[in-house]
């Protein structure tokens, strides 16, 4: 038989279906693999008894002729940052340790309702504020990737698999979840998809609902699915988006069949090429990719042309103003009354500084010192206010370009994995590692991240292309069409 853990969900559906091989058998397969690559420690929790569970229910309703979901029986990896009822929720944070939510989020619910099989829940970046995994209460994520030394061995080195969703990327990207949810708030699905040659879609702003997600930047914030292929993502996102009238945010319109309208005809398309991303120390390996990348779309009959985002050099530092100040906002609920860890003190004021002391880690301190000093009064309209005003000239801008472009074609990321130690110490460069996606997320569009190709020393790179606001259903087209061209194939050593 076929290794059932490098199936496609595809693949895998249809080999359900035909009675190849059963829920059961596809999750112990991943279960075993899990237990056999714990080093790259992708997750935190593991539930194999709920996965075995779930999947014999798979297998029932298969045997009963019933109706079946569309991920009925397949086995996923959840980001720990989406609240699993009854299973311990952590956020990758020391202060939320042992908090098991009696709710479930929205988006599990509908996976599960569509018969996904939870293996476990996945390491993140704490609170989702990280491009390394380095942040993580429960220890950093391992790349399963490894540079190539010269003659032609691997090195050594332990990579980061990007973040804050590097728990997800890497366990898709080891064969230990079929596919994972992740979050994007700015890049986070798809910098590390980027770094592990994965396919990571960040939909819509309200596309998804955010219920029952642990909150870092509410009106940034957006859940979408790490998978094998672009097919795999239009699957998954199918089942976890929808209108949820427990979220605000989500917005009320059908979810069309993003599998369905994977055609693989752009003839046509307008795909734009923004001047602005042509970033200073962005390697020439990437810039010759998406070159290489704009071309393949352009074999295919979509049409190629140069557009201005004049407002991108903003987008950073518009970026590090607004998602602190939210966060900062969000954070403060974590107090050690109501759940999670708790300092005792003298006073209730001690019990809360002592307890948040003690709970948060350094970058999430840093970025609610940001926030809050962003926040306070005589600052309020100096940086948060104007962050605000240059978020909607951003928006202006890609408002403006899709009247001439269909798709934007961009890289995901100015270079390849890195090292542990590489970078370390310095919060700006780690911040760089966003500069080409939270352009996306300050505008709420879609953008989606397809492996495209190698480096020099064996490490996969990603090019990402953005979509109009719901309208994945090109965008996912434009992908699939890219990802065929681009035919990424390789592995990772030992996978």
């Amino acid at each position: 038989m076929t290794d059932l853990t490098h199936l496609t969900i595809a693949d895998a559906l249809d080999g359900l279906a035909a009675k190849k091989f059963s829920a059961r058998e596809l999750t112990d397969a991943h279960l075993k693999k899990m237990a056999a690559l714990k080093k790259l420690n992708a997750y935190i929790t593991e539930t194999p008894e709920k996965a075995r569970e779930q999947a014999d229910a798979s297998d029932k309703r298969r045997a009963a002729g019933g109706k079946v979901g569309a991920l009925d029986g397949i086995p996923l990896g959840i980001k720990d940052l989406f609240c699993t009822e009854g299973v311990q929720t952590t956020a990758g944070s020391h202060i939320l340790e042992g908090f098991k939510p009696t709710y479930e989020s929205t988006v599990t619910k509908n996976l599960f309702d569509a018969g996904a099989v939870m293996l476990g829940k996945l390491n993140l970046d704490e609170f989702a504020m990280g491009s390394s995994n380095k942040t993580s209460y429960y220890g950093n994520v391992i790349n399963p990737w490894k540079r190539r030394n010269e003659d032609g061995g691997c090195d050594s080195t332990d990579l980061v698999p990007g973040g804050s969703s590097g728990g997800s990327s890497a366990a898709v990207a080891a064969r230990i979840a079929m596919a994972a949810t992740g979050t994007d708030t700015g890049g986070s699905i798809r910098q590390p998809a980027a770094l592990t040659g994965t396919v990571g879609i960040k939909p819509t702003y309200g596309r998804c609902s955010r219920w029952g997600i642990v909150a870092f930047a509410s009106s940034l914030d957006q859940a979408g699915p790490i998978a094998r292929s672009v097919e795999d993502c239009a699957i998954m996102l199918g089942a976890m988006a929808g209108h949820d009238p427990k979220d605000s945010t989500s917005v009320e319109m059908p979810v069309p069949d993003f599998r369905k309208g994977l055609t693989g005809n752009i003839k046509g398309l307008r795909v734009g090429i923004p001047k602005e991303y042509r970033v200073d120390g962005m390697s020439q390996e990437i810039s010759d990719l998406w070159a290489k990348g704009a071309e393949w779309l352009k074999s295919q009959g979509a049409e190629i042309k140069e557009i201005s985002l004049p407002h991108t050099k903003y987008a950073l530092p518009t970026y590090y103003i607004i998602a602190p100040a939210e966060a900062s906002s969000n954070l403060a609920r974590y107090d050690g009354v109501r759940f999670g860890l708790r300092v005792p003190g003298n006073s209730l004021d001690e019990m809360y500084e002592l307890t948040r002391a003690a709970g948060f880690g350094k970058e999430v301190k840093r970025r609610i010192l940001i926030g809050t000093y962003v926040l306070s009064a005589g600052y309020y309209d100096a940086y948060y206010l104007q962050a605000q005003k240059v978020r909607a000239l951003i928006l202006k801008d890609f408002t403006d370009a899709f009247k001439q472009v269909d798709v934007i074609l961009t890289p995901s990321t100015p270079s390849a994995a890195f090292g542990f130690h590489e970078n370390e110490g310095d919060p700006v460069q780690m911040y760089l590692q966003d500069v080409f996606t939270v352009t996306v997320n300050l505008a709420g569009l879609p953008g989606i991240s397809v492996p495209a190709g190698l480096d020099a020393k064996g490490l996969p790179l990603g090019l990402q292309m953005i979509g109009r606001a719901f309208d994945e259903e090109t965008l996912l087209r434009s992908a699939q069409v890219l990802e065929r061209a681009a035919n990424f194939t390789a592995l990772p050593a030992g996978v």
